[in-house]
């Protein structure tokens, strides 16, 4: 359950190259007509009028940074897996945990939404939010979709590891393609309390009244159990990756599909820093699934997040990068190896601005605009920002003022270049967005 969906771990080539500003061919087509294929991972879908992936966004698909020898997402997804393997064990010494991480990214709305019980109306679902391949498939918002399906299955313990999609604003710590860790674990009453003789005098289930600090189905001794349980093993695993010294917090937390809910909050370079959310498991979750005899928990995390605070890494489009200079300084074996990444670009910003009128009739949503830039841009985008926004009386329409910012990480950008590929954008964006350009 990757719970970062309300905020707001190893076998392929990573991303071609950093882009350069003019001369790739990138795709400018922005969006698929309905009833056209679209293909994601040797599967086909239909378009329709839900469809809002891009084949820019879609090139990503497959890339699977985290399975990537040498990544320094591979890197941090080997620390969670190995913390996690040594932390659970069978009475034979063996793993508890197992771990899926190449599952397909194209899930149905059931999956990332109603498996987790997110009502009909929670502004998660949104079209602005998300990429959808059609009204009934999307590009997984979270590895918590996988979460349901995996329980009815069978599963225990087990990690789910994989890249999520997500429509979101461009700079340095957003990106539409990132990867998330998500953690289940499911108990018996025996297994939480150990084993007695009259088993009778240790429950887990309860018919008491839900209050805002447990579910009314669980006793509040299992409830105090699990949640040390789950509390032990993250700060563990913070502190195996960041340090026995660092100043950590909890803080209380809402999400659909765990009670109570809880946030880690870890304090780097004197700031405090989300790390993950965690939380008991929705019982109706599991009663949906057939599993009536336990009760779990759940978490989930930003494998960006970690790698950039573990490793120092400034801009979350690195990530994707395929220069010597990037990669070479985490080619090593051992994960554990303490390493801050030195910076390879620094080239020179160049900004434009770019104004347009919105469509008199309102359709128009700035995530789709970002995506445009992506599609043209792609990773020389740098920043986009809106710096300015207005009403005009007379015309009754509104303008936006939008801030781009592109940077090379190879090269020094000339503004010519950046000229050229700043009109591409503004080309594309009255053609396919309907506003007027100023």
């Amino acid at each position: 359950m990757v719970l970062l969906l309300l905020r707001s771990p190893i076998v392929k080539h990573l991303h071609t190259s950093w882009l350069p500003c003019v001369s790739r061919n990138y795709s400018t087509k922005t969006t698929f007509k309905q009833g056209e294929q679209v293909t994601v991972a040797g599967k086909a879908y239909q378009a329709d009028h839900m469809t809002n992936v891009t084949p820019h966004l879609l090139s990503h698909v497959g890339k699977d940074l985290h399975l990537q020898k040498y990544h320094p997402l591979n890197h941090t997804c080997q620390r969670i897996v190995q913390y996690m393997y040594k932390r659970y064990v069978s009475l034979r010494g063996n793993p508890l945990f197992s771990v899926h991480n190449q599952i397909h990214p194209v899930v149905t709305t059931h999956q990332n939404f109603d498996s987790l019980l997110i009502p009909k109306d929670h502004v998660s679902r949104k079209k602005s939010d998300n990429y959808y391949v059609n009204e009934r498939h999307l590009l997984r918002a979270h590895t918590s979709a996988h979460q349901s399906e995996l329980i009815g299955m069978g599963f225990d313990n087990f990690l789910v590891i994989g890249d999520v999609y997500r429509r979101d604003e461009i700079d340095a710590s957003h990106y539409p393609v990132f990867h998330q860790v998500e953690g289940v674990r499911l108990c018996t009453a025996s297994q939480i309390f150990g084993s007695h003789q009259n088993m009778d005098n240790f429950q887990i289930f309860d018919s008491g009244e839900r209050t805002t600090e447990k579910q009314g189905v669980h006793t509040a001794e299992a409830l105090h159990l699990l949640e040390s349980d789950l509390k032990g093993c993250l700060l563990g695993l913070a502190t195996s990756l960041f340090g026995q010294d660092i100043e950590a917090r909890w803080v209380d937390a809402y999400f659909p599909f765990t009670h109570p809910s809880w946030e880690l909050e870890v304090k780097l370079n004197d700031v405090w820093v989300e790390l993950l959310g965690c939380g008991l498991i929705e019982q109706e979750i599991l009663f949906n699934r057939g599993v009536e005899d336990k009760i779990g928990w759940a978490f989930g995390l930003g494998l960006e997040r970690w790698a950039m605070k573990l490793f120092g890494i400034p801009d979350i489009r690195l990530f994707w990068s395929t220069d010597s200079g990037f990669l070479s300084q985490f080619h090593f074996d051992d994960p554990t190896k303490p390493v801050k990444y030195k910076t390879v670009s620094k080239y020179m910003q160049c900004s434009n601005d770019i104004s347009f009128w919105l469509p008199a009739d309102g359709q128009y949503n700035s995530t789709d605009f970002f995506d445009l830039v992506r599609t043209v841009g792609g990773d020389t985008v740098e920043q986009v920002h809106l710096i300015d926004a207005f009403t005009h009386q007379k015309k009754k329409l509104t303008s936006h003022c939008y801030r781009i910012v592109y940077r090379h990480m190879e090269k020094v950008l000339t503004q010519e270049e950046v000229n050229i590929l700043h009109r591409r954008i503004e080309e594309e964006a009255a053609a396919n967005l309907n506003v007027t350009i100023r």
